[in-house]
């Protein structure tokens, strides 16, 4: 199977990346340089919670097409109220969304990459607009060699718009790309568009409390502990 495959697109946010952690530690930064007090994980927590129907009010055509960054500053809006966190200024509302460009990877996810970019294009499919992931893989160092994002293909995952975009922008057939991702509804929908699908499990991207997508996965072609672990799979 890994024979046919000669691309890897990763999902970012929670497969790559340690979006709560990161996003927590900078609205702290932020709030105590603005001498503001808060829960910062709940925050996060709840900032990521209104991910999804942030975009499915595009999806519906609720919004006209907007990018990841304009939704999530319209939604932190909506956070800081309902936390009673009113008090953060324009200025640092603006300051803490580029929080999603601060983000501490997964310790396995930059040696991960490097060897499996030996033998196959590495490219991000991120629902993060392009500078946006272009600020984040700086920031982290992760030897990315493509850069995809649901802004290309004006539709944001689980869109097959986005995985077949992404295919074409490789210059490939989807049977020929592999999905890698830490969440099974990504997997599933790359599946449904003819993508091959790589399970990642990270079993503390919704911190100790648990709640993320846990191992086996019997319907993706690989299931893997980590990057490193995937790499050893698919022979790199």
């Amino acid at each position: 199977m890994s024979e046919l495959v000669r691309a890897l697109t990763f999902d970012v946010f929670g497969t790559t990346v340690d979006w709560r952690s990161g996003v927590a530690a900078e609205a702290r930064r932020i709030g105590e340089a603005a001498g503001i007090d808060g829960d910062w994980e709940r925050l996060a927590d709840a900032w990521r919670a209104l991910y999804v129907p942030s975009m499915d009010r595009v999806r519906r055509g609720d919004l006209p097409w907007t990018n990841f960054d304009q939704l999530h500053r319209m939604s932190l809006d909506q956070v800081l109220a309902a936390l009673g966190l009113d008090a953060f200024d324009p200025a640092a509302r603006d300051e803490m969304t580029h929080a999603w460009e601060r983000l501490p990877p997964w310790p396995d996810a930059a040696p991960g990459l490097g060897r499996l970019a030996r033998r196959f294009t590495v490219a991000t499919l991120s629902n993060g607009n392009r500078s946006q992931q272009e600020a984040l893989i700086r920031f982290a160092d992760l030897p990315f060699q493509r850069l995809l994002s649901a802004e290309d293909f004006r539709h944001y995952k689980p869109d097959p718009e986005v995985y077949l975009g992404a295919a074409s922008a490789l210059g490939l057939e989807p049977s020929e790309v592999m999905m890698v991702a830490a969440h099974k509804g990504d997997l599933r929908a790359a599946q449904a568009a003819g993508l091959r699908a790589a399970f990642v499990e990270r079993p503390l991207e919704k911190g100790t409390a648990g709640g993320a997508d846990r191992l086996p996965d019997p319907d993706a072609e690989i299931e893997a502990t980590d990057f490193l672990d995937l790499a050893d799979q698919l022979g790199c």
